[in-house]
């Protein structure tokens, strides 16, 4: 009895100490912790020492996980109709022990315009953090649910088709649940005897699941960015050589319906090369190389890149032409 009271004790401070923040981590599952006080004390000549007896408890697993998406703002962008559109999905195991997750996709959730249709699910087998067709390995839950040690991650991959119907702007929402196999519950929930090495299993902060939201946004607009160049040497001919300039001409084109929204053009100068003063045009019009009197700049936005403001464009805009130069070094 004596034994429980102690562990239920370090259950309660764990969950008080740790609500604020992760369980990443820490000490591993079925660890000993003892220890025993000693006074000493003189009685006349003599040093006598007094030993107290020795608690121990048994470190339990703690139960916790997070789910995060991926993608730029987690959103990614489709077309009516497209195909095998993919959210790109992290499990991170944040208790103390190795534990396997069992995987659930939902494509049934409130708030959005319209269902995208669930295709399947992948497991990034390789640990890229990329998606690879042949790869990377179908996920078919209660067969190969993935089992992370503590602290660990695994990406997942959720591919949908989007409808043909839907319209510009509408978005479509995607759910990932990791929920853990040893059990899930309410915030220090007890899972006796079920934890790694057979100590006991707790709840975290998580419940032991964790979910998050993709977004399919549809968008009927597509940005086109085509880029050429042309080298002139000091000889008069093309040869790429030190000195000789190289000018490049970027194009970007709007197609379909709606509108790019605050359309950005931005391009590195090339190493080994500098860029050329005062060369920056945008459709045929000087730009400046500073930065806040014009639309673009070189190096001011970002170092060592040309950047330009576009606005917002749609298929009724004209091509935008940006022009630029580079002496090879």
């Amino acid at each position: 009895m004596r034994r429980i009271s102690a562990i239920a004790a370090a259950l309660v401070m764990a969950l008080v100490l740790g609500a604020a923040s992760a369980y990443a981590g820490g000490t591993i599952p079925g660890t000993v912790i003892s220890n025993t006080a000693t006074a000493t004390y003189t009685v006349g000549v003599s040093t006598i020492t007094s030993t107290s007896n020795t608690t121990t408890l048994t470190v339990v697993e703690l139960l916790d996980v997070t789910v995060t998406e991926q993608d730029a703002a987690k959103t990614v962008l489709v077309a009516p109709g497209a195909v095998n559109r993919m959210l790109t999905f992290r499990v991170t195991n944040t208790g103390n022990g190795s534990e396997a997750f069992t995987l659930t996709p939902d494509v049934l959730v409130a708030g959005d315009d319209y269902n995208p249709t669930l295709v399947s699910t992948y497991l990034d087998t390789n640990n890229n953090g990329v998606y690879d067709a042949g790869t990377d390995t179908l996920y078919v839950a209660g067969t190969n649910d993935p089992v992370l040690a503590a602290d660990a991650f695994k990406t997942i991959f959720v591919f949908c088709d989007i409808p043909g119907g839907v319209l510009d702007t509408q978005t479509g929402k995607a759910t990932l649940t990791a929920a853990s196999k040893t059990g899930t519950g309410a915030p220090g929930t007890l899972f006796a005897g079920l934890g790694d090495t057979g100590a006991d299993a707790v709840a975290g902060a998580s419940g032991g699941d964790g979910a998050d939201t993709g977004i399919y946004l549809v968008s009927n607009v597509t940005v086109t960015v085509v880029k050429s160049q042309v080298v002139t040497d000091a000889f008069g001919g093309a040869k790429p050589m030190p000195t000789a300039t190289v000018t490049y001409t970027i194009t970007v084109t709007v197609t379909g319906t709606g509108t790019a929204t605050g359309v950005m053009l931005t391009d590195p100068i090339p190493a080994n090369t500098a860029y050329t003063a005062g060369t920056l045009t945008l459709n045929a019009g000087g730009l400046t190389d500073a930065s806040g009197d014009d639309a673009g700049d070189v190096g001011a936005t970002t170092p060592g890149v040309v950047t330009v403001s576009l606005g917002n464009l749609t298929s009724a805009s004209a091509v935008q032409t940006i022009v630029f130069a580079v002496t090879i070094n």
